[in-house]
């Protein structure tokens, strides 16, 4: 197997460099990793390892130059909440190059046709190690930060400048960066100027972590709340690094804090009949004694952190929960509207009603728990 591997491996490489000599000039960048590498260009033939490496992709308009998919793309399920992949049905029609989270496999790559130029990995400790990968395959691999809108944004921004570059894309790379920032900026001029005392106290439950959790389940540094400037119970003030990304906090906390508003991530939904946390606020005697239960200030969020951070449906949540909470300053917003405008413009489709149907039609609604 190893000598049938490297003589693959021989013959891509070969395929690989003669190609790219007519087809144009090699382009060098310095990825995440630090590492300078090489590709060839143009580059019309890409493979996309690793939690959101995709979506990124896709985020550039440049979703037509995949050969092939990990096997995230080809489940099929009930639930789905990745903006990308409900505006690219087609993804389910390519062949599978290696396991999700970035468990590549060497050998399907090396079979494809055409074969990738170049692979975009993200999350490059998880999964196939990206030096050996380049080693087996003979491909260049360009890893990338994935990042976030808050702390990190600079690194998800310089993964879309990279991505950019090596795709001809750097317009439409520095035009997604212009979005996001836009939006983020135009949600704190709406709210910026609250003062902290008329700021109702709001905690999230039931966010999505390698998998469904129960309403127990937030994340003090909450983006959404974060750009709609609003107050999450469970953020600690105190806390002057980076907040927080994920935490099951203790049920005894959440009654102590008793939040005025609820948000529910419907991520939680997945856990089916009888368990999750809608379940758990129609049924636990403790949730079913909060203010925000007894007076049915209670709503459901889109989820998010889906196969890692939907940026787009951060903002989405962001504009939904500033109208909810301050509805005077955001009379001129429709939240289903503003979803789909979010969604045209990153994956190139509306698609908030697909996502709403797959979660019972609660997304930005007022959750039934009495």
């Amino acid at each position: 197997m190893k000598i049938i591997l490297s003589t693959i491996v021989m013959i891509g490489t070969m395929m690989l460099f003669c190609g790219s000599t007519d087809a144009g000039e090699a382009l060098t960048v310095t990825d995440a990793a630090g590492r300078s590498v090489s590709v060839p260009g143009p580059v019309q033939h890409v493979i996309c390892s690793g939690p959101g490496a995709l979506r990124l992709l896709t985020y550039l308009g440049a979703q037509d130059r995949i050969v092939a998919v990990d096997d995230m793309e080809k489940n099929r399920r009930r639930f789905d909440a990745r903006p990308y992949a409900l505006a690219n049905p087609q993804f389910k029609t390519y062949p599978i190059f290696g396991e999700f989270r970035g468990h590549d496999n060497p050998e399907r790559i090396l079979t494809l046709s055409p074969q990738p130029q170049v692979i975009f990995k993200t999350y490059a400790t998880m999964g196939y190690d990206p030096v050996e990968l380049q080693q087996k395959t003979g491909i260049p691999v360009v890893v990338l930060e994935y990042g976030d809108l808050g702390a990190y944004r600079i690194h998800l921004y310089e993964a879309l400048r990279i991505m950019g570059k090596v795709l001809h894309k750097e317009a439409r790379a520095e035009a997604v960066i212009r979005f996001f920032d836009e939006n983020i900026q135009a949600l704190n001029k709406r709210t910026g100027n609250i003062p902290d005392e008329q700021k109702p106290l709001c905690f999230v439950g039931g966010i999505a972590k390698k998998g469904p959790h129960g309403f127990q389940s937030t994340e003090p540094g909450y983006p959404p709340f974060r750009f709609a400037n609003v107050k999450n119970a469970a953020h600690d003030p105190t806390v002057t690094v980076k907040p927080l990304q994920h935490s099951n906090v203790a049920k005894e906390k959440i009654v102590e804090w008793d939040p005025r508003i609820l948000m529910l991530d419907l991520s939680t939904l997945q856990m089916g009949n009888g368990m999750g946390g809608l379940h758990e606020l129609k049924t636990d005697p403790a949730y079913r004694a909060l203010t925000a239960v007894r007076t049915g200030k209670v709503f459901g969020v889109l989820p998010y952190n889906w196969y890692t951070r939907n940026f787009g449906s951060i903002l989405a949540d962001a504009w939904f929960i500033g109208k909810m909470v301050y509805p005077e300053r955001f009379t001129d917003i429709d939240p289903p509207k503003k979803a789909d405008e979010i969604y045209e413009f990153l994956v190139g489709k509306a698609v908030f009603a697909d996502m709403n149907a797959a979660f019972g039609h609660l997304v930005f609604e007022k959750i039934p728990v009495n």
